[in-house]
């Protein structure tokens, strides 16, 4: 998940201040479409006052509770409207072992220049519901070394005191429970600022991790109750210099501490019971390229170090570690992490304070049934690892799809097998870039950034894997035929194969085509003629071609503007509609995509307003277009067209010019539903501004008036996608930006 564009401000205001009465609500029931994780979980924390508690941090999907051990996770950030989704990547979160209720997260997703600054939001229900404290500088939550940490900690003596480190304004201390933050001064600037030997800032000006401060750790034991602990622990993300420092003296003073290895970075860093502090290093702050890492041990009262690597990298095997986790009820036991180790990355065991090692993978039996996607993809970025404080058998993993767990740890210690299941369920932070609602048959189909989209037969069971042939690495796109439902073509980038693949089946089985017009491309979007017969692609940037064969041959399309979104008409199978909206242009093509001609397109209003670009975060997961300044052509009616334009929705019939439609003042998607009862119009649907008001609206009237569907607690920060089921009045799939999907019925 990369770095977000420097125009997110101009999205930001999309939560209008209320010019007139806003429409009135319809209650409605909202569930996520199964998918189960789909992105990069980096942390875990175990409340250890309550068995089972546990909460879990995303890099752009908010946080999320566990109440039992291995129960279903609640995410806890949906409430987040659009002008905060900055605050969805979660930096670091902390409870306090003494107020069972107590949760802390540091959020900020972006260090950019253009985004807001960061803030902790405090919890003393456990993340029912929050308070709010702004901080003066900017966290990256979804930036490099975010799977570092944790950087939020609180004091186990003194519930009141907190510690946070950020990335480019020093170490920071609460005394008031995180109602307030004061920079800590004693912690000397030469310890984490930038200096040559870290390298140049990314040219977006973020942070990629280097020079930052990764963790903060308490010793319980130097303290009393109600009193701050004395010792406190800070690791800097630097090499060459001192990066671990201690505080003797709660905080008054900092000294880095003799003898630490300086030629890694460390990552994270665990506390034993028996006076061991042991620490994860690594050469890079992660989580892409990585050359090189250690795991060592400091035994606090001798002041002793010692390297306890489980395995060497080396020039042949490059990789590092990124985490070390200690078992509560035995000093001894441990756990290690490899991050970037080749097809997949390792855990190590250790049962004597890691003088011996041994790989429990090796004979680990693993059960993708909760997320079947997952058994395609190896093990990576494992950045956090935690054993159950409440139960030593019980210990957790995360990666950059979600994460695994086990119930039989301490089988390993006998060289038995463990038995590792999917820990994501109730996850869900995937980024949608399309959805498709066939007109019978499955109810979604969704391309999906990072996978291969999924076919959704059961909303509510976990999709059975990623569609294949082609596999693909991200799925740009996905349509199908109006007419003949059993026909859907999705492109995307391919890991294995083409960048197209098709189904004439209805999404149960897939094929590749013999050529596609651009090789390198997989992104663009597709268009299939009402009967299936010819699909145009128009690759990103490119020239748009058709196919009346499958995708064995493709030609050029004449007459389009190279970049140009093509349209398939819905009730004929041999029209297309394309626009390009800020040359004034309308373009039609009778002959099934082959030629195209263009006449002017003269909206009602004069100039069309020039909306800032909506790519939100970078290559990997695509360019998130939504609704806005696009043209689609409606259900049931041939000819018809509505222009979804930033600042408005316009509707023209076959031949006639567009009308502005009433109330809408922005759009950021746009997509039709199954008619009401009753009516012949399909209903529509919108994530926008209506009458002043910000939010997921429906109409069945053509856009006469408008209801809104959701509420003040399913917001989900950004959402980029919307389409009605054309087989269920009333049904709705919203794609999020790392909320995954989300689907709603009207409440009964």
């Amino acid at each position: 998940m990369n770095p977000i564009k420097p125009l997110l401000g101009a999205l930001l205001l999309a939560a209008a201040t209320a010019q007139a009465a806003p429409p009135a609500d319809v209650s409605y029931n909202w569930r996520p479409v199964a998918i189960g994780g789909g992105g990069f979980v980096d942390g875990i924390v175990f409340q250890p006052a309550v068995p089972g508690l546990a909460y879990a941090r995303t890099d752009m999907g908010g946080a999320y509770r566990r109440d039992t051990a291995t129960g279903p996770w609640q995410p806890l950030l949906d409430w987040l409207p659009l002008a905060d989704v900055n605050l969805m990547g979660v930096e670091s979160l902390a409870v306090d072992p003494n107020d069972s209720d107590a949760l802390y997260l540091a959020c900020g997703t972006y260090t950019n220049p253009a985004v807001p600054n960061g803030a902790v939001l405090r919890s003393h229900d456990r993340g029912r519901t929050f308070q709010r404290t702004d901080l003066p500088f900017k966290l990256g939550g979804n930036e490099g070394g975010r799977g570092n940490g944790e950087r939020l900690a609180v004091d186990p003596n003194d519930g009141r005191v907190l510690y946070l480190a950020s990335r480019f304004a020093g170490l920071w201390r609460s005394a008031d429970a995180a109602k307030s933050f004061q920079r800590v001064d004693a912690f000397p600037d030469s310890a984490w600022r930038r200096d040559a030997a870290d390298g140049p800032p990314p040219s977006w000006g973020g942070s990629d991790g280097k020079a930052t401060i990764n963790f903060v750790l308490f010793d319980p034991s130097s303290g009393t109750r109600g009193q701050p602990s004395r010792t406190i622990y800070a690791g800097v993300s630097v090499i060459g210099r001192p990066s671990l420092w201690v505080s003797r003296d709660a905080g008054t003073s900092w000294l880095p501490i003799p003898g630490a290895p300086t030629q890694y970075r460390p990552m994270r860093a665990a506390l034993a019971s028996d006076g061991k502090l042991y620490i994860a290093y690594a050469s890079d702050p992660g989580p892409h390229r990585m050359k090189d890492g250690a795991v060592w041990r400091y035994d606090i009262p001798k002041q002793a170090w010692a390297d306890i690597t489980p395995e060497r990298p080396s020039a042949a095997l490059p990789f590092g570690y990124a985490t070390v986790a200690v078992d509560a009820a035995n000093p001894q036991r441990l756990l290690a992490s490899t991050v970037g180790r080749g097809a997949g990355d390792q855990l190590f065991r250790s049962t004597d304070g890691g003088a011996t090692w041994k790989p429990p993978f090796l004979a680990a039996k693993f059960d993708a049934a909760a997320a079947p996607y997952v058994a395609d993809t190896p093990v990576h970025w494992m950045y956090d690892v935690k054993i159950n404080p409440a139960n030593p058998d019980h210990a957790l993993f995360t990666t950059g799809y979600g994460g695994w767990e086990t119930l039989d740890l301490t089988q390993a210690d006998n060289a038995k097998p463990t038995h590792w299941q999917v820990m994501s369920t109730g996850i869900e932070e995937t980024v949608a870039l399309a959805l498709h609602s066939p007109t019978q048959g499955v109810p979604l189909v969704t391309a999906i950034g990072d996978y291969s989209g999924f076919v959704h037969a059961d909303l509510d069971v976990p999709a059975p894997g990623n569609p294949k042939p082609p596999f693909f690495g991200n799925t740009h796109d996905v349509t199908g035929a109006e007419l003949a439902p059993e026909v859907i073509v999705r492109i995307g980038h391919a890991r294995i194969g083409k960048n197209l693949g098709y189904s004439l089946d209805g999404g149960k089985t897939w094929r590749e085509p013999a050529a596609v017009p651009d090789p390198k491309s997989g992104d663009g979007f597709i268009a299939v003629s009402a009967d299936g017969k010819a699909w145009v692609w128009t690759p990103k940037g490119g020239q748009p071609h058709v196919s009346h064969d499958r995708g064995d041959t493709w030609t050029a399309a004449q007459g389009l503007p190279a970049g140009t979104r093509v349209v398939a008409d819905r009730v004929n199978p041999r029209r297309f509609h394309a626009m390009a909206l800020f040359d004034d242009k309308l373009y039609a093509s009778d002959d099934g995509g082959k030629t195209f001609s263009a006449r002017p397109l003269a909206l009602p209003d004069g100039a069309v307003e020039r909306p800032a670009p909506r790519n939100h975060d970078g290559g990997d997961r695509g360019d998130h277009r939504g609704g806005q300044d696009r043209l689609y052509a409606t259900p049931g009616r041939e000819g018809d067209l509505w222009l979804a334009a930033y600042h408005g929705l316009y509707r023209a019939g076959d031949g006639k010019g567009f009308k502005r439609q009433p109330a809408v003042t922005q759009i950021h998607a746009f997509g039709f539903g199954r008619a009401s009862p009753g009516s012949a119009e399909p209903a529509l649907y919108l994530v926008g501004v209506v009458s002043g008001q910000y939010g997921i609206f429906r109409s069945a009237d053509s856009a006469a008036s408008w209801r809104r569907i959701n509420d003040d607690a399913h917001q989900w920060g950004l959402i980029l996608q919307i389409s009605g089921d054309p087989k269920v009045f009333g049904r709705v799939y919203v794609g999020t930006h790392g909320r995954g999907v989300q689907y709603g019925d009207p409440a009964r």
